[in-house]
């Protein structure tokens, strides 16, 4: 409704609006305010909680001028400002990234005097909308699932006690609708633990795991996907609702059996057009929806009471509000639902259909175009032509731009915005003003639908209609069909681009961008095809390396950028290659250990940004450098990769820069036992860090904060303030709990579990470890679970529980050694030979720390030099009785310990010394 129908008046918080005055007021008196930005605030008051996209807007507030995407963005900021948005948590305008600007304050409509007047009465007023209150991904439900009451409460009843149930029957039978009113009724019974997956927006079976550890809100961060997915059910309750299953029948039963047998809480609620013949699948035949056979026989009452019938009048009803029923139309809409034979969708096409050309024209023309169609049908044809023949008829009916918009919309898999409609489906034939148009037309026919889950501003088109309209956009000849594609890769090309020279926040928003994982993995295909284009591919692969890392899809951020270098050419573009490398060095670090490979890709891409003399870049492939080689146990490269890193930073001499290369510099000093200037340089690190925020940790790879907060504990226990470390390390686990970033957890996690087991501090250490097996578990990291497993074999020896425990550190460390992971090597030594000790195996135990000591030599590792020295006199008096030698190595641990400031190997050394000089005495 329009402002003059309203009122002409409206008031939001302080302010009152007057468009035909054009006067804005707060509190009473007049605001000053430019014309762009008074006609921005009409517009947007206009339609309270609506995105209008920025093409909308520029049309609207720049109609007489042509202007850029950034005068939009300034006179937005100015409005913002003007009106205290963000002041006090007053809330005006909220933006969806990638599509424009929504009004989302409270808005009272005013009369001539002032007075509110009432809200005019909403069509859905009257309806009661069911909405569970949890953070599960189900779509909305339908406000009424017309005659699925039997199937969704004999379901309800039996989903509790069978592992997989599959919904089967032909695409438009209402499988979907049934499945998501399912997951409602029943998110109670899981605590809310659900997660639906589509699979219609998938192309490559190949993900299957990948996409449901996705829906679950999961980063899988290793090799096995489905590994992740039972870390995270095992033990636990939760649904698993797998939507449109037909076309990966394999790969989906595959991960389904693997489910059941693993979790035995879990349960897995299927929709598929066939069986998929796993093992303990229980299959529920959705059948058509119930029509009168022989309506002449009936009363209107009784005909309206089949569900089919009552379908059709709810959505003609819908579509057309003054729509009116009389005992004819009731018995034309029956012989309609009869020739449709129930079908769901189909009849939903047709009742808006009829509510635009009238119930007696749509029976006459169903009649005609589909006689011989309806009539094969009865006589087995299969249902997949009948609804092929449904969109035949809905296809007839459209114009000739509607046609061509339609099949260059199919082009899209998933979501897609309005943004992306009218710059693919537009050409020199066909303008965005056209393409607009189109598109509300193919919304309103039922072609196109809005995709509610995702917010305003976003359509999609149905898995059989897209089908279907991408067989006619082919058939339109293969120079009509790659021109499509190829605008479809350029416009997320330009997206991601676009992303990647905004602020931070991009990368912040993961719903909106996993919703665009179906578009930029099918631009990637096509570009890299035998029908595509190189050239866009390498750009679009670089551009979408920093979304698949924020998502944590490593394997394909790896397999992205090996294609697209393999294909660079011999003069590539230097900056392409160099996020191209960065990328897949780090995605290779994660997903195939520390291997030569990603060492090479971290080193060509630290070379090219020394040669393009990018410093930040710089700065990000030192920082990923350093935890390659830190990982790999070569210290000495690490170290010269900080002492470069704080150079660069230097030159930078932002608060951010010095905050990565002082952690860097501060982790290498504590490693070699320089523990002073180690707390000197992390404390500063995180003077000047910012927040810890996920956008930063896809930028270096790591979280800088967190790195640098656990290094700080550990060096504070080493310099004998244990207390402090513990309360450090505490606060930084938390922290990186936030950000919802396993390999941040388990960094934070590991190093916390050593402080807390030096200081004997078992109860905290037990929980630490829980934690970090939950985590390592669940995103399947090898070299944490092999930790987690030392660990816990570390607390049983602690609580006595021998049997088995020292097996536990020793495989532990096999294990940790074999993944190239070197880190641990030293604290597990110390533990396994105090352990070999306690169980009089000092020859053992003598070998092992000779073995210690000469491998910290050579690789620069003193902090537990001290430590590794004590042990060893432990040994030898022990093992020899040999008291003098004892004591000279404990004066030379003590002298070392004094030398590095680490009091607490120190106090160790000292109480021993005493000791065994008490012994020779």
């Amino acid at each position: 409704m329009s402002m003059e129908k309203r009122g002409g008046r409206l008031a939001f918080g302080p302010f009152s609006l007057s468009p035909d005055e054009r006067l804005l007021t707060r509190d009473g008196e007049p605001v000053l305010i430019g014309g762009r930005s008074f006609d921005l605030l009409v517009a947007l008051t206009e339609q309270p909680g609506q995105v209008l996209s920025k093409r909308e807007l520029l049309k609207r507030v720049w109609s007489d001028v042509v202007v850029e995407d950034g005068s939009l963005r300034f006179h937005m900021a100015g409005l913002r400002k003007l009106l205290g948005d963000g002041e006090e948590g007053a809330r005006y305008i909220a933006t969806q990234v990638g599509v424009g600007y929504a009004f989302v304050a409270p808005i009272k409509w005013l009369d001539m005097a002032g007075e509110a007047l009432a809200s005019p009465a909403s069509i859905t007023d009257a309806i009661e909308i069911r909405v569970v209150a949890s953070a599960t991904n189900l779509p909305p439900r339908l406000p009424h699932l017309v005659g699925r009451e039997h199937d969704v409460e004999l379901l309800s009843e039996r989903i509790a006690g069978t592992r997989l149930f599959t919904i089967v029957g032909p695409a438009g039978v209402g499988k979907t609708a049934l499945a998501v009113e399912l997951g409602h009724r029943l998110a109670a019974d899981f605590d809310n633990r659900i997660a639906f997956v589509d699979f219609s927006m998938l192309e490559n079976p190949a993900v299957v795991p990948s996409m449901i550890a996705g829906a679950m809100g999961i980063a899988v961060q290793g090799e096995d996907p489905l590994a992740v997915i039972l870390g995270h059910i095992r033990d636990r309750p939760f649904l698993l609702v797998l939507d449109n299953c037909e076309h990966v029948i394999e790969p989906t039963a595959t991960v389904i059996e693997h489910i059941i047998d693993a979790a035995p809480d879990a349960r897995v609620l299927a929709t598929s057009r066939e069986p998929l013949r796993a093992r303990g699948e229980h299959v529920h035949l959705l059948g058509a929806l119930g029509y009168p056979e022989d309506p002449d026989a009936l009363t209107v009452a009784q005909i309206l009471a089949y569900p089919a019938v009552a379908l059709f009048c709810e959505r003609a009803a819908a579509a057309d509000s003054a729509l009116v029923l009389n005992e004819d139309s009731v018995r034309l809409i029956a012989g309609i639902c009869q020739r449709l034979d129930g079908m769901a969708l189909p009849i939903e096409l047709v009742a808006v259909r009829a509510a635009t050309h009238g119930i007696a024209a749509t029976a006459r023309q169903l009649g005609e175009r589909f006689s011989l169609g309806w009539s094969g049908r009865r006589t087995a044809r299969p249902r997949q032509q009948t609804l092929r023949a449904t969109l035949d008829w809905s296809y007839d009916l459209l114009s000739d731009v509607e046609r061509v918009v339609f099949e260059r919309l199919a082009i899209f898999v998933g979501p897609f915005s309005i943004d992306a409609a009218l710059d693919v489906a537009s050409d020199e034939a066909i303008g965005l003003d056209e393409v607009a148009v189109a598109l509300d037309e193919l919304t309103a026919k039922s072609l196109v639908t809005a995709h509610r889950a995702s917010g305003a501003g976003m359509y999609r088109l149905l898995e059989m209609t897209r089908a279907y309209a991408r067989e006619k956009l082919r058939a339109r000849g293969a120079d009509d069909y790659r021109a499509i594609t190829r605008r479809h890769a350029n416009f997320y090309r330009r997206e991601l681009e676009a992303i990647a020279g905004q602020d931070d926040e991009a990368l912040e928003d993961l719903k909106l961008l996993r919703l665009q994982l179906g578009n930029i993995r099918s631009a990637l295909d096509w570009s890299f095809g035998p029908d595509g284009d190189a050239k866009i591919g390498v750009r679009l692969a670089a551009a979408s390396a920093p979304v698949f890392l924020n998502l944590s899809h490593l394997i394909e951020c790896r397999t992205w950028c090996m294609r697209a270098l393999a294909a660079i050419g011999a003069a590539p573009d230097l900056e392409l290659e160099l996020e191209l490398q960065g990328a897949l060095g780090l995605a290779l670090m994660f997903t195939d250990g520390n291997s030569a490979s990603a060492g090479d890709a971290l080193d060509r891409a630290f070379d090219l940004a020394t040669r393009l003399e990018d410093r930040w870049n710089q700065l990000r492939m030192l920082a990923r450098l350093h935890i390659f080689h830190k990982r790999l146990g070569n210290y000495a490269v690490a170290r010269a990769h900080a002492e470069r890193a704080v150079e660069v930073a230097t030159r930078i001499g932002d608060d951010e820069a010095l905050s990565v290369a002082f952690s860097l510099s501060g982790i290498s000093r504590y490693l070699s036992g320089d523990l002073e200037r180690a707390r000197r340089e992390l404390e500063l690190a995180m003077e000047k860090s910012g927040p810890a925020r996920r956008s930063r940790t896809i930028r270096y790879g790591f979280d800088n904060r967190s790195r640098t907060g656990i290094a700080l504990a550990y060096t504070l226990w080493l310099s004998g303030e244990a207390e402090q470390a513990s309360r450090v390390a505490r606060q930084t686990v938390n922290e990186a709990t936030q950000l919802q970033h396993a390999v941040t957890s388990c960094i934070a996690l590991v190093w916390s579990l050593v402080i807390h087991l030096w200081m004997h501090d078992l109860e905290t250490a037990e929980e630490a470890l829980d934690a970090l097996t939950r985590c390592a578990e669940a995103s399947a990291l090898d070299p944490y679970i092999a930790a987690a497993n030392g660990f816990r074999g570390e607390i049983d020896f602690q609580r006595n529980r021998t049997p088995g425990a020292l097996d536990a550190i020793e495989q532990s460390l096999a294990a940790l050694r074999a993944a190239r992971y070197e880190l641990l090597v030293t604290p597990f030594t110390i533990t396994l030979a105090w352990d070999l000790l306690r169980t009089s195996r000092f020859a053992e135990a003598r070998d092992l720390v000779d073995a210690a000591i000469a491998r910290c030599a050579t690789i620069g590792e003193y902090f537990a030099m001290p430590e590794l020295l004590r042990i060893k006199a432990e040994i030898i008096h022990r093992l020899d009785g040999d008291t003098v030698a004892g004591k000279g190595l404990l004066r030379d641990a003590i002298a070392l310990a004094r030398e590095q400031g680490a009091h607490a190997w120190e106090r160790r050394a000292t109480t021993d010394l005493v000791a065994l000089s008490g012994v020779a005495g």
